[in-house]
């Protein structure tokens, strides 16, 4: 049985490459080498996550979740597969495959993962075949990444005083006379 080498980069802010050569067997589940990046980049495993097939311009494409989230919604024209059932093998379209791992989306963790090599024997089970650089720890990003929203976006701490439903009172630059002439009923 085959075996496949994966490079998987951890896109970060840093100016150091992070990244992790990945041995794993080609009719391996998603879910075994999900395990095995978190193992080598020292992360828990223990949010939501997905994989995603991609191309050479790094676009999202199928999507392969860690749970079934499909609820049986009709409205879905592909909906995701599962890691556990679905297999390396069956989503390799080109020499170089590309996919992007998201975990835990709150902190919004991405790891982009490149086929680099077919090897003739296929590990009995993943190997870190390299490291490069060191993995930051998975609570060092933050819920509310300031790159995201940047410190004049985030919510300010205020002491005015609170309504009847907790909601802090706010100046819409509107007044109650502006609505005197309104009636529902003729709309």
């Amino acid at each position: 049985m085959p075996g496949l080498k994966f490079r998987v980069l951890l896109d970060s802010d840093k100016n150091e490459e992070v990244f992790r050569d990945i041995l794993i067997a080609n009719d391996a589940d998603f879910e075994t080498f999900y395990h095995a990046i978190m193992s080598a980049f020292g992360f828990k495993g223990d949010q939501m996550a997905s994989f995603y097939v991609s191309n050479d311009n790094w676009d999202k494409g199928h999507e392969l979740s860690l749970l079934d989230m499909s609820y049986d919604d009709d409205a879905i024209d592909e909906p995701a597969s599962v890691m556990k059932n679905a297999c390396i093998q069956d989503f390799l379209t080109e020499p170089d495959q590309r996919f992007i791992l998201v975990y835990d989306f709150m902190r919004m963790w991405i790891f982009l993962i490149e086929l680099i090599a077919y090897e003739k024997e296929a590990p009995s089970s993943p190997i870190m075949a390299l490291a490069i650089g060191t993995a930051p720890q998975e609570s060092t990003k933050s819920m509310l990444d300031e790159n995201l929203f940047g410190p004049e976006n985030q919510i300010a701490d205020t002491d005015e005083e609170e309504d009847e439903f907790g909601f802090q009172d706010f100046d819409d630059d509107y007044a109650d006379d502006d609505l005197n002439d309104y009636n529902e009923y003729e709309y």
